[in-house]
């Protein structure tokens, strides 16, 4: 049996030869002297022709076979999957891609039902719940792999630069992070938590003397949010690295990961980006702007806005509010914001030697919303300890996690990143439900 080619290879294939190509059927034109069906492949679209009923195909409605293939195409629902051999044949006046098959047979390899459940104006509650079918959509094909170009370009970024990549339990014997937002799980005659971050882990790498280590894997939080940019399960992306001076050469390197990974999306898909969403990916040749929060904050009360949050932190308005101010003053859509609060960061974060208040910590904001938390950690075990009995933390508890720096870890730092986050902005999409998979929220559990 000849091998199945993609639809997006067949403009490589010699005209004339023999092909077999399979995907759904999107439409069907049966027409008076011919028919045609647009097929839709995992790579795209191609026009496929049944020339039977022309009157120049010499006694073609007289050949059963023929007949047989005809009244087959005329049955076909949209969205049943077919097995498809024929001819390629170029021509520039098909409209996609300049190609089209001539059908010799067909056979049926999963037949559709004839009311699909959902249409392209249905809620995103109810496509959710009709995803396989709702993932069909082109757009939907091309947010996945233009997620896929992304996490090669920042892998690959890791790997060139001889990082080792990490796979850290999900199942833990005690929180990640803190005992918010933590789901628990019966282990046997125990309670095990879901993993929030790798945090712990990717210190522990430090520890064994690794060097730099990165993951991208689930994370799990229990947050109630209903927002557009929260999910309970998500796919984080982690990165750790030994001998760091600051938390300005862990921006250094998450700059540099971010700028290959959406090299990377727009030289495999920056076409059909812009075609399909109307958008162009890139990143500004100039580095990524840094502000002190408190520059942030000033920045968003001069726009006329006063945050309501009680910490000093900066609110989604805030964060809309201080990107749109960067991007119009900078034309960057990137902003890394530094030196947040000690009261408001993880005791692990170390803090400014002239002022204990503030960390050497950032977060990094994308088009007007936080994608990622990164910071340098601290390694000194007496500081680390004094700053976890001012949390008022059960050192005992945390025991496992502070004999890392009992035994000897370098100074080192790293951060975590929500993958559907990045897309999602990256992509102009309103909602991280697009740009995953199957999205886990506080009221979705299926499909």
């Amino acid at each position: 049996m000849t091998s199945r080619t993609r639809i997006h290879d067949l403009a490589a294939t010699p005209d004339g030869s023999a092909v077999v190509v399979g995907g759904f059927v999107e439409t069907v034109r049966d027409q008076k002297n011919v028919q045609f069906i647009i097929l839709r492949d995992e790579s795209g679209s191609a026009q496929l022709v049944n020339p039977a009923l022309r009157e120049d195909h010499e006694d073609a409605a007289s050949q059963p076979e023929r007949r047989s293939l005809t009244d087959q195409i005329s049955s076909l629902i949209g969205g049943t999957f077919v097995r498809i051999e024929g001819m390629l044949k170029l021509d520039e006046r098909v409209k996609l891609g300049g190609l089209e098959v001539k059908i010799s047979s067909l056979e049926i390899a999963g037949i559709a039902e004839p009311e699909p459940p959902i249409a392209e104006d249905s809620s995103v509650d109810k496509r959710m719940d009709w995803r396989f079918l709702d993932l069909r959509r082109p757009a939907a094909n091309l947010f996945f792999r233009a997620q896929t170009a992304f996490e090669h370009g920042i892998r690959s970024w890791w790997v060139d630069n001889q990082w080792i990549e990490i796979h850290t339990p999900k199942l833990m014997a005690s929180p990640s992070e803190s005992r918010a937002e933590l789901f628990e799980v019966e282990y046997f005659d125990t309670t095990a938590y879901l993993a929030q971050s790798p945090q712990l882990f990717k210190q522990m790498a430090q520890s064994a003397g690794f060097g730099a280590v990165f993951e991208i894997a689930p994370a799990f939080r229990a947050d109630p949010s209903f927002t557009a940019r929260h999910a309970t399960e998500f796919t984080s992306i982690d990165a750790e690295m030994s001998w760091v001076d600051s938390h300005h050469d862990v921006m250094d390197m998450h700059e540099s990961v971010i700028r290959a990974g959406i090299a990377e999306v727009a030289a495999r898909h920056g076409e059909a980006l812009s075609t399909i969403l109307d958008i162009e990916v890139g990143v500004p040749e100039a580095a990524f702007p840094r502000v002190s929060l408190a520059q942030a904050r000033d920045i968003v009360v001069s726009s006329g806005y006063e945050s309501p949050r009680e910490d000093g932190d900066l609110d989604p308005e805030s964060e809309r509010r201080l990107c749109a101010h960067i991007e119009e003053t900078t034309g960057h859509p990137f902003v890394f914001v530094t030196d947040y609060d000690s009261a408001i960061r993880p005791f692990y974060h170390m803090r400014h030697d002239d002022n204990p208040a503030l960390t050497k910590s950032y977060d990094l904001l994308y088009r007007g919303t936080e994608i990622s938390t990164g910071a340098q950690r601290e390694h000194r075990i007496d500081v680390l300890v004094a700053q976890a009995t001012e949390r008022g933390m059960d050192l005992e508890e945390i025991g496992s996690y502070l004999d890392f720096f009992r035994h000897g870890v370098p100074s080192h730092g790293g951060f975590g990143m929500g993958l559907a986050r990045v897309m999602m902005l990256m992509l102009n999409q309103p909602s991280i439900r697009e740009t995953t998979f199957l999205f886990r929220g506080p009221n979705r559990l299926t499909p």
